[in-house]
């Protein structure tokens, strides 16, 4: 009887079990296919070609959460993690801003989440001291934004040249003034180094003039714009006129609230636009109040620069890159003559929205 047909492939298998050699095509095509898989296998032992991503949790505690400033604080934080892709954002701010125990509170919370780090911008520049101190010895490190902290235990500052802020404050209004008149200023609120570094840079500006008298330099605003408000009710009160009209040529506030506050009293008495009025940040109001003369002036920081730089920079420390000690973040003077520069709208109004959607 006749064997039957066997084919090559057939023939090569029956090599392969009686342990002959196997035909060139084959040895070649087992050969590509077995180093494949042992390359696999080396990959898989050694965890794959490319190392995981640590992951970072950044606490941003702010001095509130109400203001527009903080909104665009938050929006900078958010914009930083989003750009590095490997952060998640903890946002937390105390009960109010002047609450001092509440902020420290926070701050002794984060630490015992054991977060990777901390952004701050401290209430106040004394009583933040001890728990931002203890942070870092426990290996958190903490950056400090907006408003600085008297302690040398931080990684870096990021913030407004205040000082500077107040001097730009002070000589616009000397120059809207020409040089002479009556003026008050309403402060925010004692510790808060920020506002005290503006305040103290308007007030050397007003010296440097002669012709401006400061009648007013000791009422503080407090947290709030209500708080502000009925302060500034009460500090405008001594200078009405018998006629109702405003026996002031000139009034600066340090930041938002107080700003807000004032011009809000202003609005109720009739006198605004009829005094030269510079405040300090933005928010929807005050833009408009600018835009229809009621303000005169607002220098402008840039709070989302604050958060994006704050997180960023903390974020290189930890990589062990290394960190800039005092980042300046700019300001700028916002007026109704040059409110529509692109630069300075963009400061006025920033777009939000893309950065702070959950």
């Amino acid at each position: 009887m006749s064997k039957p047909n066997v084919t090559e492939k057939e023939r090569a298998r029956l090599e392969w079990a009686r342990g002959g050699r196997l035909p060139c095509w084959l040895a070649l095509g087992l050969g590509i296919v077995f180093g494949v898989l042992m390359a696999r296998g080396v990959l898989a032992a050694v965890g794959g070609s490319t190392p995981p991503v640590k992951r970072y949790t950044v606490a941003v505690i702010p001095k509130g959460a109400t203001h527009s400033f903080w909104k665009s604080i938050h929006a900078g934080a958010r914009k930083a993690a989003l750009e590095l892709g490997n952060v998640d954002i903890v946002w937390k701010s105390g009960l109010k801003e002047d609450d001092r125990d509440s902020q420290i509170k926070v701050v002794e919370d984060m630490v015992i989440r054991k977060v990777s780090g901390i952004v701050l911008a401290p209430l106040d520049d004394v009583a933040l001291r001890p728990p931002v101190n203890d942070a870092v010895r426990r290996g958190i490190p903490v950056v400090i934004i907006d408003s600085d902290l008297k302690s040398d235990k931080y990684t870096s500052f990021v913030a407004t040249d205040n000082y500077q802020g107040g001097v730009k404050a002070g000589e616009h209004l000397g120059r809207l003034l020409g040089g002479r008149g009556r003026v008050v200023m309403l402060r925010c609120m004692e510790g808060s180094a920020s506002t005290m570094q503006r305040e103290r840079g308007f007030l050397d500006a007003m010296a440097r003039q002669a012709g401006i008298q400061v009648l007013s330099s000791n009422r503080f605003g407090g947290a709030t714009a209500e708080e502000a408000y009925k302060v500034s009710e009460n500090l405008l009160a001594p200078h009405r006129r018998p006629d109702g009209s405003l026996a002031l040529d000139g009034i600066f506030s340090s930041n938002e609230s107080t700003t807000f506050g004032m011009l809000r009293a202003l609005q109720d008495s009739q006198w605004a636009g009829t005094v030269k009025f510079v405040g300090f940040d933005s928010s929807p109001v005050l833009v408009r109040a600018l835009e229809n003369g009621e303000l005169q002036g607002l220098v402008l920081q840039d709070p989302m620069a604050m958060g994006y730089l704050g997180v960023k920079t903390l974020v290189a420390h930890l990589r062990g890159e290394p960190v800039v000690r005092r980042i300046d973040t700019g300001s700028a003077l916002a007026t109704p003559e040059n409110r529509d520069d692109p630069a300075i709208r963009k400061l006025l109004e920033p777009d939000l929205r893309q950065w702070l959607q959950e």
